[in-house]
């Protein structure tokens, strides 16, 4: 895994350490309601490390899977993701 050197985390600490009204956002523009349209897409940019394993599934689910079309390893990803997150939601 890649880690932070030290120097940088001591940078980062340093800056959030500042109080916002001792940073100068004079060289940035204001941000519109436009620019921040679609920042909810969760994870647009973010790719979760994939891992290969062997799964037994029923043959009707994945028939199921299958008939809606190329792709079904990644639906069944969702679906099981979906899954997940509504778990640790109820928690």
């Amino acid at each position: 895994m890649n880690k932070v050197p030290e120097s940088i985390r001591k940078e980062l600490a340093a800056l959030s350490a500042k109080p916002e009204s001792e940073i100068d956002f004079s060289d940035l523009p204001a941000s519109t309601e436009q620019d921040w349209q679609g920042a909810a897409a969760r994870g647009k940019f973010y790719r979760p490390v994939k891992q290969q394993l062997t799964v037994r599934i029923d043959a009707d689910v994945l028939e199921w899977l299958k008939g809606q079309g190329k792709g079904y390893q990644s639906r069944l990803n969702d679906i099981l993701r979906a899954a997940m997150l509504e778990k640790a939601r109820h928690r």
